[in-house]
């Protein structure tokens, strides 16, 4: 049976093949006109950080200028809705995480776009364990897991405030789920990313917050935040010393938020081809993933079918969670 490292080696020998074929130049028709990739949150977040390195590596692959824009507000729903606007020539990606193309669509009675039919999907990038982590300038050092963070939040009335990336999303949810097994009430505060909510974290305007590893594992190396759990179905290799919530009895917040690039629908497919092999290649590059290992950030890849196939996955696992939560569709 061949190895997890070996079966990397030849997915990254057969892509190398696929793009040598196609070349490093796309069709005539969108040769050396620049690339935008859209990101829907704002920069310094996790979404924009892996958008970033990717965009690198994707201007060296294909010999052309990619420029990162970052249209944030309303959980990537405004840099979607540019995607569903675009052309399909090639010239507009979209760099977009699971909350806005699996959750939006759950939780929003018109999202302006229907993920599977407006957009083609290229290539998955990376998936991004949400982390619980608290402030240690608040908090100080008696926190070191979810048990201890409630027993906190009860010795201290009314500091039960948890900072989210956006309304309605994941962690947003998750914030109920962690009060329910903790037997303390904790309230959500959405941000525009979780960029924001790590700026307020490392401040000491809120204690307590979830966002991406990204985000939050760099200044948890310096001792500004405690990072207490993180989500999966097993611990993250960048952080085998954090938890999951299931291991501290929180259920229910199994699924980890993944990073993809789309296009808009009709895309010609010679162009979605050459993105896909361009996009893997860079991210099972040793580079890429040394460059994202640093922040808890797993790189993976695969094909286009892969990237819908994880949607679907996504949009049936929260489904449950949005369910649970009562939640009714705005």
């Amino acid at each position: 049976m061949k190895t997890t490292a070996s079966r990397r080696l030849c997915l990254a020998a057969l892509l190398t093949a696929a793009l040598s074929l196609l070349g490093p130049a796309l069709p005539a028709q969108a040769q050396d006109q620049p690339v935008k990739l859209l990101v829907g949150f704002p920069a310094g977040g996790s979404l924009d950080l892996v958008a970033r390195v990717l965009a690198e590596g994707m201007q060296r692959e294909l010999g052309r200028p990619v420029v990162v824009e970052n249209k944030a507000g309303a959980g990537g729903q405004i840099a979607a809705q540019a995607l569903k606007g675009a052309a399909p020539d090639g010239r507009t990606l979209f760099m977009s995480n699971s909350h806005t193309v699996a959750m939006i669509p759950l939780t929003m009675l018109k999202p302006g776009f229907d993920t599977l039919k407006d957009f083609d999907p290229v290539a998955m990038v990376a998936v991004n364990p949400d982390v619980f982590a608290v402030s240690t300038a608040l908090v100080g050092n008696a926190v070191s897991n979810l048990r201890e963070y409630g027993q906190w939040v009860r010795a201290h009335a009314g500091k039960g405030s948890v900072g989210v990336p956006a309304p309605a999303s994941a962690p947003d949810f998750a914030v109920g789920l962690v009060g329910k097994a903790l037997g303390v009430s904790l309230q959500s505060v959405p941000f525009r990313g979780d960029g924001p909510v790590t700026q307020d974290l490392v401040a000491g305007q809120i204690p307590a917050g979830l966002g991406g590893a990204g985000a939050m594992l760099p200044h948890a190396k310096a001792g500004k935040l405690r990072i207490l759990a993180v989500n999966g179905s097993r611990r993250s290799p960048q952080m085998p010393d954090v938890p999951t919530y299931a291991e501290q009895g929180v259920d229910g917040y199994e699924e980890v938020i993944f990073t993809g690039v789309f296009a808009p629908a009709g895309t010609p497919r010679e162009l979605v081809a050459a993105y896909n092999a361009a996009i893997n290649k860079i991210v099972l590059s040793a580079g890429f993933a040394e460059r994202l290992s640093s922040l808890g950030i797993i790189p993976t890849g695969g094909s286009p079918a892969d990237l819908a196939e994880r949607v679907r996955k996504s949009s049936q696992a929260w489904q449950v969670m949005v369910r649970n939560a009562g939640y009714q569709p705005q």
